[in-house]
């Protein structure tokens, strides 16, 4: 495997998920596999549970590990074709790449949508700019429009948690007061498409997803209506993508806050969440506190979705 961003990627996602399970029983069985091997892992923007889960899968696997934080400590990178450096950006990506290949042999990008371009953003040109200048195997760590770590994480949460062999799975939007990327919720669907599941989106009208990502997932515009029944939650927010509105916040209403009253609609479901998660706006303190709530075994399988790709891609080398 040379690259990952999507579901596809890992092929049999039946298959996947068993091999992940297999690296959570029995993390350190590989810890030879990337003897005399670095990781490099590039942040363009923030981390916590991305950060310290990959490093970790990393280093379980027996792998040097370096972290680069573009925004401190490193040259500003100009990721723009055709510009005139004039600016505060005194180096091109063009150039950093290929040096940062020559320094590692796997790269992990984490890169946000700007929202400034969403050509730009869904054509992930700086994701896209390392797979095809760096000359090594790349994975994405969240771009602009997925984080399939996530999701994979999640997918391998709901195995482990279900209660019944096909459960329905309901992602819903919530509100919060920063427009944020479709990146989880691309990826989300993304997963639960190829997954075994009764798969269902809920959001107000005008946070449609890509297509693309949708696939042939429910959408429904009931929040409650779609709780019916549910067996997993998984609440979060993201900003509009449909043009021209694309990056901006339509609606902030609250009614759309996970809550006690809302979870009782379901069936005894799980709430799953990627954090961080901003508390009595996206979910209240009863829910996310409560002993149905698996938001950190959810963070803890972050290790283990990680390991499982990393692992892939060493083999592959």
């Amino acid at each position: 495997m040379r690259t990952y961003q999507r579901a596809a990627d890992l092929g049999d996602i039946k298959k996947a998920v068993k091999e992940a399970l297999e690296v959570k029983a029995n993390p350190y069985k590989w810890d030879t596999m990337g003897k005399n091997k670095t990781l490099l892992m590039v942040f363009f923007n923030s981390s916590l549970r991305t950060r310290l889960s990959t490093q970790k899968a990393g280093m379980n696997l027996g792998m040097n590990t370096i972290v680069l934080d573009v925004n401190a400590g490193a040259w500003k990178l100009e990721t723009e074709r055709g510009v005139i450096m004039d600016g505060d950006k005194p180096e091109h990506l063009l150039e950093a790449i290929p040096v940062m290949g020559s320094y590692c042999d796997l790269i992990g990008v984490r890169s946000f949508a700007r929202f400034e371009n969403k050509q730009f953003d869904y054509e992930e040109v700086i994701l896209n700019q390392f797979i095809k200048y760096s000359g090594k195997p790349v994975f994405s760590m969240e771009s602009a429009t997925c984080h399939p770590l996530q999701a994979f994480a999640d997918l391998i949460t709901i195995e482990e948690f279900k209660e019944q062999e096909r459960p329905k799975v309901v992602l819903t939007w919530a509100p919060h007061p920063r427009a944020l990327p479709q990146a989880v919720p691309n990826s989300f669907a993304d997963f639960m498409n190829v997954a075994d599941v009764d798969f269902v989106i809920t959001h107000p009208k005008g946070y449609e997803l890509a297509p693309e990502f949708v696939g042939n997932a429910r959408v429904e515009y009931d929040q409650r209506k779609a709780f019916e029944g549910a067996n997993f939650i998984y609440a979060k927010n993201w900003s509009a993508y449909a043009d021209p509105n694309y990056g901006k916040i339509l609606c902030e209403d609250r009614s759309w806050t996970v809550d006690t009253e809302k979870m009782s609609l379901t069936d005894n479901a799980f709430f799953m969440h990627c954090l961080p998660v901003r508390r009595n706006m996206i979910v209240t303190d009863d829910v996310i506190e409560s002993p149905r709530s698996i938001v950190i075994p959810e963070a803890a399988n972050r290790v283990v979705s990680a390991q499982t790709v990393i692992k892939r891609m060493l083999e592959s080398l």
